[in-house]
Protein backbone atom coordinates (compact mmCIF):
# COMPACT_ATOMS: atom_id res chain seq x y z
CA UNK A 1 0.00 0.00 0.00
CA UNK A 2 1.60 3.13 -0.55
CA UNK A 3 1.51 6.51 1.10
CA UNK A 4 -1.65 8.13 -1.09
CA UNK A 5 -3.45 4.98 -0.26
CA UNK A 6 -2.54 5.11 3.27
CA UNK A 7 -3.62 8.98 3.41
CA UNK A 8 -7.19 7.55 2.22
CA UNK A 9 -7.99 5.39 4.29
CA UNK A 10 -7.03 6.79 7.57
CA UNK A 11 -9.56 10.04 6.05
CA UNK A 12 -12.08 7.57 5.78
CA UNK A 13 -11.65 5.47 8.97
CA UNK A 14 -11.39 9.18 10.76
CA UNK A 15 -14.94 10.42 8.74
CA UNK A 16 -16.49 7.28 9.64
CA UNK A 17 -15.50 7.41 13.54
CA UNK A 18 -16.85 11.32 13.87
CA UNK A 19 -20.20 10.28 11.89
CA UNK A 20 -20.59 7.65 14.36
CA UNK A 21 -19.79 9.76 17.22
CA UNK A 22 -22.44 12.51 15.72
CA UNK A 23 -24.85 9.67 15.19
CA UNK A 24 -24.72 8.58 18.75
CA UNK A 25 -24.48 12.19 20.14
CA UNK A 26 -27.82 12.78 17.85
CA UNK A 27 -29.17 10.00 19.13
CA UNK A 28 -28.95 10.48 23.22
CA UNK A 29 -29.91 14.10 22.38
CA UNK A 30 -33.14 12.85 20.80
CA UNK A 31 -33.70 9.88 23.97
CA UNK A 32 -32.97 12.98 26.24
CA UNK A 33 -35.76 15.40 23.73
CA UNK A 34 -38.32 12.29 24.39
CA UNK A 35 -38.05 11.71 27.83
CA UNK A 36 -38.13 15.47 28.64
CA UNK A 37 -41.40 15.49 26.38
CA UNK A 38 -42.29 12.60 28.55
CA UNK A 39 -42.17 14.84 31.68
CA UNK A 40 -43.35 17.97 30.91
CA UNK A 41 -46.49 15.83 29.84
CA UNK A 42 -47.07 14.11 33.08
CA UNK A 43 -45.92 17.77 34.69
CA UNK A 44 -48.72 19.78 32.72
CA UNK A 45 -51.25 17.43 34.44
CA UNK A 46 -50.42 18.53 38.05
CA UNK A 47 -52.43 20.93 39.93
CA UNK A 48 -52.73 24.20 39.99
CA UNK A 49 -49.36 25.90 42.50
CA UNK A 50 -47.54 28.65 43.87
CA UNK A 51 -44.70 27.20 43.87
CA UNK A 52 -43.51 23.89 42.42
CA UNK A 53 -39.76 22.33 42.30
CA UNK A 54 -38.94 19.83 39.70
CA UNK A 55 -36.10 17.63 39.89
CA UNK A 56 -34.81 14.74 38.05
CA UNK A 57 -33.49 11.66 40.10
CA UNK A 58 -32.52 9.77 37.26
CA UNK A 59 -30.17 12.45 36.14
CA UNK A 60 -28.34 13.40 39.39
CA UNK A 61 -27.91 9.58 40.32
CA UNK A 62 -26.34 8.28 36.96
CA UNK A 63 -24.81 12.01 35.13
CA UNK A 64 -23.97 14.24 38.39
CA UNK A 65 -23.34 11.83 41.36
CA UNK A 66 -20.41 10.37 39.36
CA UNK A 67 -18.26 13.89 39.05
CA UNK A 68 -18.55 14.47 42.81
CA UNK A 69 -18.27 11.49 44.51
CA UNK A 70 -15.89 9.34 44.95
CA UNK A 71 -15.80 5.66 43.37
CA UNK A 72 -16.01 3.86 47.07
CA UNK A 73 -19.14 5.89 47.93
CA UNK A 74 -20.77 6.02 44.63
CA UNK A 75 -20.82 1.86 45.36
CA UNK A 76 -22.32 1.99 48.44
CA UNK A 77 -24.76 4.32 46.81
CA UNK A 78 -25.76 1.83 44.32
CA UNK A 79 -26.05 -0.77 46.48
CA UNK A 80 -27.88 0.68 49.07
CA UNK A 81 -30.22 1.37 45.42
CA UNK A 82 -30.10 -2.56 44.79
CA UNK A 83 -31.55 -2.97 48.27
CA UNK A 84 -34.29 -0.87 48.28
CA UNK A 85 -35.59 -1.85 44.93
CA UNK A 86 -35.34 -5.78 46.50
CA UNK A 87 -37.37 -4.86 49.65
CA UNK A 88 -39.93 -2.33 47.83
CA UNK A 89 -39.65 -2.62 44.11
CA UNK A 90 -38.58 0.77 43.37
CA UNK A 91 -34.85 2.02 42.40
CA UNK A 92 -34.42 5.85 43.07
CA UNK A 93 -31.82 6.15 40.17
CA UNK A 94 -34.86 4.69 37.78
CA UNK A 95 -36.93 8.09 39.00
CA UNK A 96 -37.89 9.85 36.22
CA UNK A 97 -38.73 13.22 38.43
CA UNK A 98 -39.85 14.54 41.50
CA UNK A 99 -42.27 17.81 41.54
CA UNK A 100 -43.29 19.51 44.74
CA UNK A 101 -46.02 21.93 44.58
CA UNK A 102 -47.28 24.06 46.75
CA UNK A 103 -50.54 25.94 47.00
CA UNK A 104 -51.61 28.62 48.85
CA UNK A 105 -55.62 29.16 50.36
CA UNK A 106 -57.48 32.24 50.91
CA UNK A 107 -58.58 32.79 54.50
CA UNK A 108 -61.26 31.16 56.24
CA UNK A 109 -64.76 33.16 56.70
CA UNK A 110 -63.42 33.42 60.15
CA UNK A 111 -60.30 35.21 58.73
CA UNK A 112 -58.05 32.48 60.26
CA UNK A 113 -54.86 32.02 58.18
CA UNK A 114 -55.29 28.88 55.86
CA UNK A 115 -52.16 26.62 55.68
CA UNK A 116 -50.90 25.83 52.19
CA UNK A 117 -51.41 22.83 50.54
CA UNK A 118 -47.95 20.38 50.03
CA UNK A 119 -47.90 17.56 46.99
CA UNK A 120 -45.26 15.36 46.20
CA UNK A 121 -45.33 13.55 42.77
CA UNK A 122 -43.04 10.75 41.58
CA UNK A 123 -42.96 9.17 37.61
CA UNK A 124 -40.72 6.81 36.68
CA UNK A 125 -40.43 3.00 35.93
CA UNK A 126 -42.16 1.51 38.98
CA UNK A 127 -45.37 -0.18 39.51
CA UNK A 128 -47.52 2.85 41.68
CA UNK A 129 -50.23 0.63 42.60
CA UNK A 130 -47.95 -2.19 43.58
CA UNK A 131 -46.12 0.37 46.16
CA UNK A 132 -48.80 1.17 47.14
CA UNK A 133 -50.43 -2.20 47.94
CA UNK A 134 -47.12 -2.75 49.19
CA UNK A 135 -47.58 0.22 51.83
CA UNK A 136 -51.24 -0.99 52.76
CA UNK A 137 -50.05 -4.52 54.06
CA UNK A 138 -46.84 -2.68 55.99
CA UNK A 139 -49.62 -0.08 57.36
CA UNK A 140 -52.20 -2.54 57.77
CA UNK A 141 -55.46 -1.08 60.33
CA UNK A 142 -53.07 2.02 60.60
CA UNK A 143 -54.45 3.29 57.35
CA UNK A 144 -58.03 3.25 55.46
CA UNK A 145 -59.22 3.59 51.98
CA UNK A 146 -61.32 6.65 50.57
CA UNK A 147 -62.40 6.62 46.60
CA UNK A 148 -62.73 9.82 44.99
CA UNK A 149 -63.25 10.27 41.74
CA UNK A 150 -62.09 7.56 39.98
CA UNK A 151 -59.03 6.60 42.06
CA UNK A 152 -59.03 5.00 45.76
CA UNK A 153 -57.02 7.12 48.34
CA UNK A 154 -54.77 5.32 50.68
CA UNK A 155 -54.77 7.86 54.13
CA UNK A 156 -52.43 7.46 56.55
CA UNK A 157 -52.74 9.47 59.91
CA UNK A 158 -49.71 11.08 61.35
CA UNK A 159 -49.87 10.78 64.87
CA UNK A 160 -47.09 13.07 66.03
CA UNK A 161 -48.83 16.31 64.25
CA UNK A 162 -52.31 15.07 65.08
CA UNK A 163 -50.83 15.60 69.00
CA UNK A 164 -49.69 18.66 68.02
CA UNK A 165 -52.32 19.93 65.82
CA UNK A 166 -54.85 20.14 69.07
CA UNK A 167 -52.66 22.99 70.52
CA UNK A 168 -51.29 24.55 66.95
CA UNK A 169 -54.31 24.42 64.69
CA UNK A 170 -51.77 25.25 62.00
CA UNK A 171 -50.86 21.82 61.75
CA UNK A 172 -54.01 20.43 61.32
CA UNK A 173 -54.12 20.02 57.32
CA UNK A 174 -51.13 17.76 57.86
CA UNK A 175 -52.33 15.36 60.23
CA UNK A 176 -53.81 13.18 57.91
CA UNK A 177 -51.31 12.17 54.63
CA UNK A 178 -52.64 10.18 51.31
CA UNK A 179 -50.85 8.58 48.32
CA UNK A 180 -52.69 7.64 44.98
CA UNK A 181 -51.69 5.96 41.62
CA UNK A 182 -52.68 8.66 39.11
CA UNK A 183 -51.58 5.94 36.36
CA UNK A 184 -49.92 3.01 36.45
CA UNK A 185 -46.11 4.66 37.57
CA UNK A 186 -46.84 8.02 38.52
CA UNK A 187 -47.26 8.43 42.70
CA UNK A 188 -49.03 11.18 44.32
CA UNK A 189 -48.83 12.15 48.39
CA UNK A 190 -49.75 15.17 50.03
CA UNK A 191 -52.64 16.73 52.62
CA UNK A 192 -56.14 15.04 51.32
CA UNK A 193 -57.25 18.61 50.04
CA UNK A 194 -54.47 18.81 47.45
CA UNK A 195 -54.47 15.21 46.46
CA UNK A 196 -57.98 15.04 45.46
CA UNK A 197 -57.13 18.53 43.30
CA UNK A 198 -54.43 16.15 41.97
CA UNK A 199 -57.22 13.45 41.17
CA UNK A 200 -59.02 16.00 39.35
CA UNK A 201 -56.29 17.80 37.46
CA UNK A 202 -55.55 14.53 36.29
CA UNK A 203 -58.94 14.30 34.74
CA UNK A 204 -58.63 17.25 33.22
CA UNK A 205 -59.98 19.91 36.00
CA UNK A 206 -57.99 22.50 37.37
CA UNK A 207 -54.72 22.34 36.05
CA UNK A 208 -51.57 24.18 36.87
CA UNK A 209 -50.76 27.28 34.10
CA UNK A 210 -48.95 26.91 30.97
CA UNK A 211 -46.94 29.92 32.04
CA UNK A 212 -45.92 28.20 35.43
CA UNK A 213 -44.63 24.60 33.78
CA UNK A 214 -42.98 27.13 30.94
CA UNK A 215 -41.20 29.07 33.48
CA UNK A 216 -40.24 25.82 35.52
CA UNK A 217 -39.08 23.92 32.29
CA UNK A 218 -37.33 27.06 30.82
CA UNK A 219 -34.23 25.03 30.56
CA UNK A 220 -34.73 21.14 29.39
CA UNK A 221 -31.34 20.59 31.18
CA UNK A 222 -31.99 21.14 34.76
CA UNK A 223 -31.04 18.74 37.71
CA UNK A 224 -33.41 20.81 39.55
CA UNK A 225 -35.44 23.76 39.04
CA UNK A 226 -37.86 26.00 40.64
CA UNK A 227 -40.56 28.60 40.05
CA UNK A 228 -43.41 30.35 41.58
CA UNK A 229 -45.39 33.69 42.65
CA UNK A 230 -44.95 34.64 46.04
CA UNK A 231 -46.91 37.92 45.34
CA UNK A 232 -49.86 35.98 44.38
CA UNK A 233 -49.24 33.40 46.95
CA UNK A 234 -49.22 36.43 49.29
CA UNK A 235 -52.52 37.77 47.91
CA UNK A 236 -54.19 34.99 48.37
CA UNK A 237 -53.30 34.24 52.10
CA UNK A 238 -53.72 37.69 53.63
CA UNK A 239 -56.53 38.34 51.92
CA UNK A 240 -55.59 40.86 49.27
CA UNK A 241 -58.07 38.50 46.92
CA UNK A 242 -61.05 37.96 49.25
CA UNK A 243 -62.19 35.19 51.70
CA UNK A 244 -62.84 31.39 50.73
CA UNK A 245 -66.68 32.39 50.92
CA UNK A 246 -66.14 36.15 49.92
CA UNK A 247 -64.04 36.27 46.85
CA UNK A 248 -62.18 39.82 45.50
CA UNK A 249 -61.05 40.83 42.39
CA UNK A 250 -57.43 41.56 41.87
CA UNK A 251 -56.76 45.39 42.71
CA UNK A 252 -52.86 44.71 40.38
CA UNK A 253 -51.54 42.62 37.66
CA UNK A 254 -48.14 42.83 38.54
CA UNK A 255 -46.09 39.99 38.21
CA UNK A 256 -43.52 41.14 40.61
CA UNK A 257 -41.83 38.51 42.92
CA UNK A 258 -42.02 35.77 40.32
CA UNK A 259 -38.82 33.62 40.23
CA UNK A 260 -37.16 30.49 38.32
CA UNK A 261 -33.65 28.94 39.62
CA UNK A 262 -32.58 26.20 38.07
CA UNK A 263 -28.87 23.76 38.59
CA UNK A 264 -27.43 22.49 35.06
CA UNK A 265 -24.22 20.70 33.81
CA UNK A 266 -21.73 21.41 31.26
CA UNK A 267 -18.35 19.90 30.88
CA UNK A 268 -17.05 19.98 33.69
CA UNK A 269 -18.74 22.53 35.93
CA UNK A 270 -22.65 22.78 37.37
CA UNK A 271 -24.21 25.78 36.80
CA UNK A 272 -26.81 28.03 38.87
CA UNK A 273 -29.37 30.05 36.58
CA UNK A 274 -31.91 32.40 37.98
CA UNK A 275 -34.02 35.27 37.88
CA UNK A 276 -36.73 37.14 38.86
CA UNK A 277 -39.77 39.86 37.87
CA UNK A 278 -39.14 42.76 39.06
CA UNK A 279 -42.09 44.59 37.13
CA UNK A 280 -40.07 47.44 35.74
CA UNK A 281 -36.11 48.60 34.62
CA UNK A 282 -35.84 51.12 37.32
CA UNK A 283 -37.18 48.71 40.19
CA UNK A 284 -34.56 46.16 38.84
CA UNK A 285 -31.79 48.04 38.62
CA UNK A 286 -32.55 49.24 42.98
CA UNK A 287 -33.22 45.66 43.94
CA UNK A 288 -30.06 44.75 41.92
CA UNK A 289 -28.17 47.20 44.07
CA UNK A 290 -29.89 46.18 47.61
CA UNK A 291 -29.65 42.26 46.55
CA UNK A 292 -25.47 42.72 45.41
CA UNK A 293 -24.80 44.09 49.09
CA UNK A 294 -26.89 41.63 50.81
CA UNK A 295 -24.64 39.30 48.82
CA UNK A 296 -21.45 40.82 49.86
CA UNK A 297 -22.25 40.07 53.44
CA UNK A 298 -23.01 36.27 53.03
CA UNK A 299 -19.76 35.96 51.52
CA UNK A 300 -18.04 38.03 54.67
CA UNK A 301 -19.73 35.93 57.28
CA UNK A 302 -19.56 32.34 55.58
CA UNK A 303 -16.12 30.44 57.01
CA UNK A 304 -16.28 27.77 54.87
CA UNK A 305 -13.90 28.65 52.50
CA UNK A 306 -15.38 26.31 49.43
CA UNK A 307 -18.59 27.70 50.15
CA UNK A 308 -17.25 31.33 49.92
CA UNK A 309 -15.96 30.75 46.39
CA UNK A 310 -19.15 29.20 45.54
CA UNK A 311 -20.61 32.72 46.69
CA UNK A 312 -18.30 34.14 44.67
CA UNK A 313 -18.66 32.90 41.83
CA UNK A 314 -22.62 34.41 41.97
CA UNK A 315 -22.75 37.06 39.07
CA UNK A 316 -25.97 39.55 39.56
CA UNK A 317 -27.12 42.16 37.12
CA UNK A 318 -30.43 44.02 36.20
CA UNK A 319 -31.73 43.23 32.76
CA UNK A 320 -34.50 44.44 31.65
CA UNK A 321 -37.68 43.82 33.98
CA UNK A 322 -35.63 41.27 35.87
CA UNK A 323 -32.77 40.51 38.02
CA UNK A 324 -30.54 37.21 36.55
CA UNK A 325 -28.27 35.36 38.49
CA UNK A 326 -25.58 32.55 37.28
CA UNK A 327 -22.81 31.03 38.94
CA UNK A 328 -20.06 28.22 37.35
CA UNK A 329 -18.80 25.69 39.79
CA UNK A 330 -16.28 23.12 38.80
CA UNK A 331 -17.16 19.90 40.01
CA UNK A 332 -13.76 19.91 42.11
CA UNK A 333 -14.88 22.60 44.13
CA UNK A 334 -18.11 20.96 44.49
CA UNK A 335 -16.69 17.14 45.52
CA UNK A 336 -14.64 18.74 47.97
CA UNK A 337 -17.72 20.34 49.50
CA UNK A 338 -19.69 17.15 49.36
CA UNK A 339 -16.09 15.02 51.04
CA UNK A 340 -15.92 17.51 53.69
CA UNK A 341 -19.41 17.10 54.18
CA UNK A 342 -19.06 13.15 54.70
CA UNK A 343 -16.59 12.69 56.69
CA UNK A 344 -16.63 11.32 60.04
CA UNK A 345 -17.19 14.17 62.77
CA UNK A 346 -14.97 13.49 65.50
CA UNK A 347 -17.07 12.38 68.92
CA UNK A 348 -15.63 14.51 72.18
CA UNK A 349 -15.36 11.94 74.71
CA UNK A 350 -16.13 13.93 78.16
CA UNK A 351 -13.05 13.83 80.36
CA UNK A 352 -12.62 11.24 83.03
CA UNK A 353 -13.06 13.54 86.44
CA UNK A 354 -10.26 12.77 88.40
CA UNK A 355 -11.26 10.71 91.60
CA UNK A 356 -11.78 12.79 94.58
CA UNK A 357 -9.07 12.33 97.31
CA UNK A 358 -10.12 10.36 99.88
CA UNK A 359 -9.81 11.91 103.26
CA UNK A 360 -8.16 10.14 106.16
CA UNK A 361 -9.83 9.73 109.25
CA UNK A 362 -7.49 10.11 112.05
CA UNK A 363 -8.73 7.56 114.82
CA UNK A 364 -8.62 8.38 118.10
Amino acid sequence: MNVAHAKLWFVSLLTIMVLATAGRAQSVESAHARSMQSVTNSLSSLPEADTIIYSSPQRIFNEAAPKVISPADLTKMRAGFADIKKSVGIDPSSIDYVAVAIRFQKPASDLSFVPPDLLAVFGGDFSADSLITLASLYLQDRARNEKYGSKTLTIMKIDPIAEEAIKNPLLKPYSEIGVVALNANTLAVGNLNYLKAAVDASEGNGRISTAALSSLLRDPNALVSAAGSPLTAFAKSFGLLGTQTAPRDAQCSSRFGDFYAAITMSGTNFNLRGAMNTDNPDTAKIMNGLLSGLLQQAISSVPDKDAQTVLKNIRMLARDNEIVWEADVPEQTLAAMIREEMKPKPVSTPATPKPKPRRRVRRK
